[in-house]
């Protein structure tokens, strides 16, 4: 899907037509369940606060179920806790329930006679699943061996008025999954793990980075040029200072700034914005982590990289092999690594340089490779040709570097390869997960590589980069030889979690709007 963040035409005061909605909802029509409305009704009706402001606990449910590993010592403690109710089962004088919060589920036991008639009735008639109740009561066993608490008290805390999908399917509609992320993460508590494992993902990279020193900066996501990668930009309008903005596509040419300006090691986990399509691997708003050295090249890039997720790895799953499909991926160091060029040759048996320019485009025309047309030089069609014919067939962590000079603008020209450069990209699973250069440093090979690109840019190349003179002219103020790394956080998180699709590991993924 295409779309631009574009308000050049708008008033300060946002204008909407009459089949808009104000807050670009998914649905525009609530899904309030009556007979929910009637008893929140009937809860007000006794003079209760079905939304009180707090409840103090003494144990989350995972606390609690831990105390039942010393049964005998535990038995008949008094605990007090909150969460949703999950499969209420009500059996005359006995109501059976899940509760579960955050971290675990337990079942709860209210008993006619262990709490007032009025607290038991008022449960029994106008309390659901989905509520958010308060319990009070003590540790208990039932003759199943099953871990419980004998509810003495009971609080409601928030009446829900929408109901839960059925106990036996569940939510497993895949588009209602990823547009009410809110209710698959109520009732899918498997899905909670994913985003947990990321949010620990993204502390640990934190912990490893600074670690080693280095220092953690945030730079602009409007930006009046964009850069840092080939992409096309989403675009909007500053009312106040009266310009064109972007969102950035890359936060890489403020990084280098800052290694200019003095700071020797920083990095910055971002998100970015590019206007492109939506596919298994792809959303157009996405994080990764940005990491500059100086003084170091592409060679330390790849020892930082593989040594961050094979640490990574291990802490968060506790094992160097991933499960992805039939596939099972070792992430065991040291790591292949594979110059480009011999990575056609060994698994496409191709040598693009022994070939005609010619005999090259009809390799591309057999193999169904897209964008021949636009290749006019051999660096271009080894880019093309490894993309379109070896990229798919790295499954273990493989990096391949030196690429052709023309793609890659901002890396620095290879020390010993004329028409190459100091770049390599991670694959794993067959997709790219890193991407790092030794950084081009000198300004005036800098200012040629971007006019070049601009030249692409008003051919037709929507995806090239655009000039950014205030960056040149920062490079000319002397910035040192660096090395620099990308790597893709929801891409890295879906290899950790074995699951093939983004919009697994992005709690709220771009969708199409519904009608």
């Amino acid at each position: 899907m295409s779309m631009e963040i574009n308000n050049e035409k708008m008033s300060d005061d946002l204008v909407l037509s009459d089949n808009e909605s104000d807050n670009n909802n998914i649905s525009d029509s609530r899904v309030f369940d009556d007979s929910k409305i009637a008893k929140l009704n009937g809860i007000r009706n006794q003079g209760l606060n079905p939304y009180p402001y707090k409840f103090e606990k003494n144990g989350d449910i995972c606390d609690i179920q831990k105390m039942f590993d010393d049964f005998e010592k535990n038995e008949g403690l008094t605990v007090r806790t909150a969460g949703r109710l999950y499969n209420i089962r009500r059996l005359g004088k006995m109501i059976f329930a899940d509760l579960g919060d955050q971290g675990g589920r337990i079942q709860v036991t209210l008993r006619k006679g262990n709490l007032p008639d009025e607290n038991f009735e008022t449960f029994k008639t106008l309390v659901d699943s989905g509520d958010i109740v308060g319990v009070q009561g003590e540790l208990f066993r039932t003759k199943r061996g099953e871990n419980s608490i004998s509810v003495s008290e009971f609080f409601l805390l928030s009446k829900s008025l929408c109901a839960l999908p059925e106990k036996f399917h569940g939510l497993k509609d895949i588009e209602t999954r990823y547009r009410k992320r809110y209710l698959d993460l109520i009732v899918n508590a498997d899905k909670r793990e994913i985003f947990v494992m990321r949010s620990k993902l993204i502390s640990e990279i934190r912990r490893y980075l600074s670690d080693r020193e280095f220092l953690e900066f945030e730079t602009p996501i409007l930006q009046n040029v964009y850069g840092g990668a080939n992409a096309r930009p989403f675009t909007t309008f500053h009312n106040c200072l009266g310009q064109k903005l972007f969102l950035r596509i890359a936060p890489e040419l403020y990084l280098k700034r800052l290694v200019v300006g003095g700071y020797e090691k920083v990095f910055e986990i971002s998100k970015n914005f590019r206007n492109e399509d939506i596919d298994t691997t792809h959303n157009p708003e996405f994080t990764m982590i940005e990491v500059y050295e100086a003084y170091r090249d592409y060679n330390d890039m790849m020892d930082l990289t593989e040594g961050l997720i094979s640490e990574l790895v291990f802490k968060l799953t506790g094992s160097y092999e991933v499960k992805m499909g039939e596939n099972t991926l070792s992430l065991r160091t040291p790591w292949k690594r594979i110059s480009m060029e011999d990575a056609l040759k060994e698994y496409a048996g191709l040598d693009v340089f022994a070939h005609s320019l010619e005999e090259l485009k009809q390799i591309a025309i057999e193999n169904r490779i897209e964008d021949y047309e636009k290749t006019n030089t051999y660096g271009e069609f080894l880019a093309l040709l490894f993309e379109g014919l070896v990229e798919d067939k790295l499954i273990n962590p493989t990096f391949i570097y030196d690429f052709p000079v023309e793609n890659s603008p901002l890396a620095k020209n290879h020390r010993s390869k004329e028409g190459f450069v100091e770049r390599f990209e991670l694959f794993l699973n067959g997709w790219e997960l890193a991407n790092g250069y030794s950084e081009l440093n000198d300004p005036l090979e800098q200012e040629k590589r971007f006019e070049e690109q601009d030249k692409k840019r008003k051919l037709g190349d929507l995806e090239a980069q655009t000039i950014d003179y205030d960056f040149v002219n920062a490079l000319g103020y002397g910035m040192p030889p660096t090395g620099g790394m990308g790597l893709g956080i929801d891409r890295l998180t879906m290899i950790f979690s074995g699951l093939e699709s983004i919009k697994e590991v992005i709690l709220f993924p771009q969708m199409k709007r519904e009608d």
